[in-house]
């Protein structure tokens, strides 16, 4: 049996079964249209991503049809104005996605070493001098600095926290001159010696040594974050129950077969694990610390004002650590139960 004749074949027994809604297949017409964040050019994302894409259409008997912008902007945008469905995003695109534009987190990506996290990177060429952050710091003003995109987790708020933040330096300042890429980018301008360091991430480095690895040969890692929960799956809040329930069951599921784990295998997952928007709490904590951090050292301010300011952000990073510990006893709760079940 070819492989359009099994997609087809298990499609209908899928039908068979009752998991598609006939809400879906009343719908047929209508895409499922799929965002996808700017991690690497376009092309290479397409390849990547399409055989997931079409065992997803496959799945749930509609055309999925995917979204792919030049920055997570876009993507965050298209999601606010209903030009998409659901979207893949890193964390921090997913906070603006659930905060601005009605999105609602339902999975997460799982890596192929089965961790649900991924670190934010600091990378130089592998001639360079520099072995640390204090060297780039100290030797900040001589370089030129390959900042992630705004959006970006792993690219932008864990080093602008980690490096930058509790360092007490500006980037945009520090630097001889600084630029905005998304990770694929950075990588290979720091390999092709044009830019002296930048940040990336790991999961992103797993993709390079498939598609560029003698670029990735050239680089030398200086810094690595803390763990970042893995990327999450967003879709719109508004969007019907059936549709909902058809793709948690497609994507909870997606890659048990070993056709499944080769389509993934470009985008180093194994799988997706359930989530919801409180993966989030780490993500809002490290944006409220750097918040508080920027108005601490602004000397500008009134000192009131200054003092007022604080003062709200310290009582939102209060509940945000109170939700943080409920959330991790109830982890430790349920794994309790299962280990005595």
């Amino acid at each position: 049996m070819n492989l359009i004749c099994f997609r087809r074949a298990t499609l209908s027994l899928i039908a068979s079964l009752g998991l598609l809604s006939s809400g879906l297949v009343q719908a047929a017409d209508e895409p499922l249209r799929f965002g996808i964040t700017s991690t690497e050019s376009s092309q290479n994302q397409a390849g990547q991503w399409q055989p997931f894409l079409d065992d997803m259409s496959d799945a749930l008997g509609v055309e999925v049809e995917p979204f792919f912008a030049t920055d997570y902007a876009a993507v965050i945008q298209a999601m606010r104005f209903d030009k998409i469905d659901l979207a893949w995003y890193g964390n921090k695109s997913a906070m603006e996605a659930v905060d601005r534009a009605g999105g609602e987190i339902f999975a997460q990506t799982v890596a192929t070493s089965g961790a649900q996290g991924y670190w934010g990177l600091m990378i130089v060429n592998k001639s360079s001098p520099y072995n640390s952050v204090n060297d780039i710091l100290e030797h900040a003003s001589e370089l030129t600095f390959g900042n992630g995109d705004p959006n970006s987790t792993s690219g932008y708020l864990v080093p602008g926290y980690y490096v930058f933040a509790k360092n007490n330096v500006d980037p945009k300042t520090a630097f001889k001159r600084t630029l905005n890429s998304n990770h694929e980018t950075n990588a290979l301008t720091v390999a092709n010696g044009q830019v002296d360091v930048a940040t990336f991430s790991t999961d992103s480095m797993k993709r390079l040594e498939i598609n560029h690895p003698d670029k990735a040969a050239q680089l030398k890692v200086i810094w690595k974050s803390p763990i970042i929960p893995s990327d999450p799956l967003v879709w719109r809040s508004d969007l019907d129950q059936e549709t909902k329930d058809a793709l948690r069951q497609f994507i909870l599921s997606y890659g048990d077969t070993p056709e499944q784990k080769a389509a993934l295998e470009p985008m180093s997952w194994s799988g997706f694990a359930a989530s919801d928007n409180d993966q989030l709490l780490p993500i809002r904590q490290l944006e409220l610390f750097r918040q508080r951090s920027l108005i601490a050292d602004d000397d500008s301010l009134d000192a009131d004002d200054k003092q007022s300011r604080l003062a709200e952000l310290d009582a939102q990073l209060e509940l945000l650590n109170q939700r943080m510990e409920a959330r991790e006893a109830e982890q430790t709760d349920n794994s309790t139960a299962m280990v005595t079940q």
